[in-house]
């Protein structure tokens, strides 16, 4: 017979997950928790299968925990379920978290299960849109090699591509999920001012600068970073790119100063270039 699961807190990340497992039969889906009945009941219709219960009182006892809660109830959910008496030695307890650690789920190793976590690249805004398209999607995971064993043949079911994850440098890894998605959107929203510095509507910046943005992730996708690097300071033209800074930090000096912060990184990265890439 398939592993049992049980859902702890299902949200965008946990029905999902849930009904992709369901489609594959990868798992005997349990009980599904959420804070209301209302909302756990919501979740198992989505899900097509699954019991659902908001008290943890009411929990039965399951192979395996996913915990989809916010990253900041993660811990509190696991003590929660360590105290509702249903663990042992043969559980094991995961969760999705790209940030934390499985670590945290402190609660849970001192009752003696496995633990994991296993974080998907990618945006769960919409469900319905995740069951189509997660083929595909890369997982990094880390935790309790028994676990994993279980944990990594399930997601590869459902089409994900799994990494390995260095446990004790997971903040690295978000940080660097942060950097290609948060931050890059902060730093259009950048390009997309000093455009209306030169009183260009953020609408025509938008569009002038969709085709660039576009081009120049592919070329990063396609030949690497030091390949597509071009502008000034690829150029080795740094009396242009300091006339940029200096305008841009009169106009703004937070600006200003990720201006001057950037030069020096794409410097760095300039300097990397293979020969022929000049």
């Amino acid at each position: 017979m398939n592993a049992s699961l049980s859902i702890l807190g299902a949200g965008k990340v946990g029905k999902s997950l849930g009904k992709l497992w369901a489609g594959k039969a990868a798992f005997s889906l349990q009980d599904v928790f959420n804070r209301s009945q209302a909302s756990a009941q919501s979740a198992v219709a989505f899900i097509g299968g699954g019991r659902a219960i908001s008290d943890y009182a009411a929990l039965h006892a399951a192979d395996i925990y996913l915990i989809a809660t916010p990253d900041d109830q993660i811990a509190a959910s696991c003590t929660a379920l360590a105290q509702a008496g249903v663990l042992s030695s043969a559980s094991i307890v995961f969760h999705c978290s790209g940030a934390l650690p499985s670590s945290i789920l402190q609660a849970a190793i001192e009752q003696g299960a496995a633990v994991a976590s296993i974080h998907p690249i990618r945006s769960f805004a919409s469900p319905a849109r995740v069951v189509q398209d997660f083929s595909g999607t890369w997982c990094g995971m880390e935790g309790d090699s028994r676990a994993l064993d279980v944990l990594a043949p399930a997601f590869t079911a459902i089409g994900a591509r799994m990494v390995v994850i260095d446990t004790d440098a997971k903040i690295h890894y978000h940080a660097g999920a942060v950097f290609a998605c948060n931050y890059l959107v902060t730093l259009l929203d950048v390009a997309v001012q000093s455009y209306g510095r030169a009183g260009i509507a953020p609408d025509i910046a938008l569009q002038m600068i969709a085709p660039l943005v576009r081009e120049t992730v592919e070329n990063v996708f396609r030949i690497g970073a030091e390949t597509a690097l071009t502008g000034p300071v690829a150029r080795g033209d740094l009396a242009t790119a300091s006339r940029q800074q200096q305008a841009v930090a009169a106009a703004d000096a937070a600006h200003g100063q990720l201006y001057e912060e950037m030069m020096r990184l794409t410097a760095d990265l300039a300097a990397r270039r293979r020969p022929s890439a000049k």
